[in-house]
């Protein structure tokens, strides 16, 4: 009876020491990793038009993937196409002026202008020729005062004649001013700017996507009067997606950007999805009072932010998610930085 009492104490005392140390192992693992829970969140973009027109054709639905850079839909473009035909054939048009300023005076037109003032200086000669004689015949009694003063008039007229065909001919010669080729020049500028701006207004007219995600709503539909302040189209963001939870100020200096954590959902239980610590918030949830007493100190949480790739498409959001990050960690997972490319892709 002894002995079975003795036995059993000694087998007593091996569950206990094996308790003790499984419960001081555990423990030690445990102390080494956070465990956090909080909800899944990703990012929603409002898709609206930089324009104001009816929807002619809306080309997904809710719940499609979409790729960056994807059609989605298109505004009716007529007076838009027709605004970048005008605007592309006025920049046309003066670059044909400009093209004529740069050119200068044609040679023929030269020519012309100085042939114009040879005639008039044979014109000039003639009329002083004849003012001469009429003048003498005046003086004679042969001749009328007033016939010799419109010979003198005649005379005059072809001489300002003469002194303005100079001109003519000194201004197509020197061919047209540098103002005149700068004005030119700016309009032409101008006018490109206006171009410009009718195809970006016709680009526009289309609405791509801006980022890869599933399409969550559409707002708007075919027919409806689009506007820059009305959203057509919402996108969730799916890459990356986030948990957001809470840390305490104890467990605040335990935790650091950059450290690797896992993710799990009651979704699927037996899957753990590798994700980081992205955010730290720098301040309490809570404003804190002047006064604070210990125990109200350990009542302040930081938001936190553990960022993970949905390249399953299996995190939704809102879901329940539970957060374990290991305390123990030095230095930063290699592969963390992979994993961020692969969300960037």
């Amino acid at each position: 009876m002894n002995k079975k009492i003795i036995v059993l104490a000694v087998l007593l005392s091996i569950i206990l020491l094996g308790l003790y140390l499984y419960s001081t192992t555990k423990d030690k693992q445990s102390s080494d990793e956070i465990v956090l829970y909080g909800n899944i969140d990703i990012r929603e973009v409002k898709l609206s038009f930089n324009g104001n027109e009816h929807i002619n054709s809306i080309l997904v639905q809710e719940g499609d993937t979409v790729k960056k850079g994807q059609e989605l839909a298109f505004l009716h473009t007529e007076i838009l196409q027709s605004n970048s035909v005008q605007a592309k054939a006025l920049v046309e048009a003066q670059k044909q002026v400009l093209g004529a300023l740069l050119a200068g005076t044609r040679q023929e037109e030269i020519d012309k202008a100085r042939a114009d003032l040879q005639s008039v200086k044979a014109k000039l000669i003639s009329a002083q020729s004849t003012a001469q004689r009429i003048n003498k015949l005046a003086e004679k009694k042969l001749a009328s005062a007033d016939e010799a003063e419109q010979a003198r008039s005649l005379a005059d007229a072809y001489t300002a004649q003469v002194k303005a065909q100079e001109a003519a001919l000194a201004l197509a010669v020197a061919g047209p001013r540098k103002e005149d080729i700068a004005y030119a020049r700016a309009m032409l500028i101008a006018k490109q700017a206006e171009y410009s701006r009718a195809l970006q207004n016709l680009k526009n007219a289309t609405l791509y996507a801006p980022e890869n995600g599933v399409i969550r709503n559409r707002i708007l539909e075919e027919g409806d009067m689009a506007s820059s302040q009305t959203p057509v189209l919402t996108l969730a963001l799916t890459h990356p997606v986030w948990v957001r939870a809470y840390l305490s100020e104890t467990q605040l200096g335990l935790v650091k950007p950059g450290m690797t954590a896992t993710i799990q959902t009651d979704s699927y239980a037996q899957k753990s999805y590798p994700g980081w610590v992205g955010y730290i918030s720098p301040t309490a949830e809570f404003t804190p009072k002047n006064i604070e007493t210990a125990e109200l100190r350990t009542h302040l949480v930081y938001q936190l932010r553990v960022y993970s790739c949905n390249l399953d498409n299996e995190l939704r959001l809102g879901m329940p998610a539970t957060v374990k990050i290991n305390t123990a960690q030095k230095n930063k997972d290699t592969s963390i930085q992979s994993l961020k490319q692969r969300c960037a892709q």
